[in-house]
């Protein structure tokens, strides 16, 4: 356990499916779990009962109850309304990703944060891996010069009934989401490692497989993958991988103007490659080292915990922003930074993957550009110019893919459409 010596920080969790990654160690970083919210009553009331917690079914109720923080794990899409409503009732708040879902939210969040003078953390638990707070610490000492080209990389395909196990609903975002938007887990490693941030992005998408089953008999109407290529605030270039394809894997590959580093592809794949060319390297080092490193910090609390030991870390950094009273290093700024990204390469893939300007939204002169662009592909929210969630248009699912998603939704104790 982390020792902590002033009082516990009083927490409510929005969502009681993901949320309980954060319910489970809650103590372990200083917390206290008082409350918790979801929609889903029966769930709710069952874990109410074994936390020993206060539940709401009302989000305004929720943020009534003596809490001084609130984590927000409900859908991807939905959380920088709910953040905003947090903040402005004087909550400090951690939100899963993505940030926002528009770039107008993301506007209304940023000013909000301001607003409050509360601490917001953005909850991308892949920079805090074990070999990228490696490599942002080699990267720190200098040991590959300055960074030119980085990679990041999240494939993570599923049989059809996993994906229709963990999206009940046709309208569940992980069946419409446009390929672009799952993008931080591959965009945030490298931006952690190098604290550069986007200024232009390109968007690539590989279409919709009709000729995969993992795709036809899933509820999703989204393409098979997308590739993000951002010009650097260092002129570096970054490439982002991530989708369903086959290679379950993610990967971090940092280039710099001395050498090069990257999380191994083979066998333990939590192991550290870094290659140093003979002409470059120092007398007493080898061309090429392949190690396991150790967090640099409460690694026996990390390993325990799920993403990789992430889960630890973001809650354990959240708890010292309020301690402390500083904003963390996965500030609003940079939530917004890594989430904007998805949307504005969905606008370029549409577009035939022309380049786009990646706006800064730490300057109000730059928010009041975007305050009301609310361009968006959620099919729930129609509007003027809504995108399609493929590249290929509407993709309307099969009749023996129906069938199916009813079977397994219905096991889940999901019944509608």
């Amino acid at each position: 356990m982390v020792n902590i010596d002033e009082k516990p920080i009083r927490i409510g969790v929005l969502g009681a499916g993901r949320g309980r990654s954060y319910m489970g160690m809650a103590e372990v970083v200083g917390f206290e779990l008082v409350a918790i919210c979801d929609t889903w009553e029966e769930r709710l009331s069952q874990l109410g009962k074994e936390l020993n917690v206060a539940t709401y079914s009302d989000y305004d109720k929720f943020l009534e109850h003596d809490t001084d923080a609130v984590v927000l794990c409900n859908y991807f899409h939905q959380h920088a309304p709910f953040a905003v409503k947090a903040l402005d009732a004087g909550k400090h708040v951690m939100s899963e990703c993505a940030a926002c879902h528009t770039l107008a939210e993301g506007v209304a969040l940023a000013r909000s944060v301001e607003r409050s003078g509360k601490i917001y953390m953005f909850v991308e638990n892949y920079p805090y891996m074990v070999f990228n707070q490696e490599m942002r610490r080699l990267y720190q000492e200098d040991r590959v010069g300055e960074f030119k080209y980085g990679e990041g990389e999240y494939v993570h395909p599923d049989p059809a009934e996993v994906k229709l196990a963990r999206s009940c609903g046709s309208h569940h975002w992980r069946n419409w989401i446009p390929a672009t938007y799952y993008c931080t887990h591959s965009i945030a490693p490298v931006m952690f490692i190098t604290d550069t941030r986007p200024t232009k992005v390109n968007g690539f998408v590989v279409p919709y497989d009709f000729g995969d089953p993992t795709q036809t008999m899933s509820a999703k109407r989204h393409d098979t993958c997308a590739v993000i290529i951002c010009r650097m605030n260092n002129d570096a270039v970054m490439k982002s991988l991530h989708g369903t394809l086959r290679g379950h894997g993610n990967y971090v590959r940092i280039h710099g103007n001395k050498g090069v580093m990257e999380n191994c592809r083979h066998g333990d794949k939590s192991r550290l490659r870094i290659w140093r060319e003979p002409w470059e390297k120092d007398e007493d080092e080898l061309v090429e080292t392949v190690y396991k490193p150790e967090f640099p910090t409460y690694h026996n609390q990390a390993a325990k915990t799920s993403h990789g030991g992430g889960d630890f870390f973001t809650s354990y950094h959240f708890a010292q922003a309020i301690r402390t009273e500083i904003q963390p290093y996965l500030d609003v700024y940079r939530g917004i930074d890594m989430s904007i990204v998805g949307i504005l390469a969905w606008r370029s893939a549409l577009d035939d993957s022309a380049p786009i300007e990646v706006p800064d939204f730490r300057d109000e002169l730059v928010r009041k550009q975007y305050e009301n662009d609310t361009w968006s592909p959620d099919p729930m929210s129609k509007g003027n110019s809504q995108p399609p969630c493929s590249i290929l248009g509407d993709i309307e699912p099969s009749v023996a893919a129906k069938d199916l998603a009813k079977k397994v939704w219905a096991k889940q104790g999901y019944f509608g459409e």
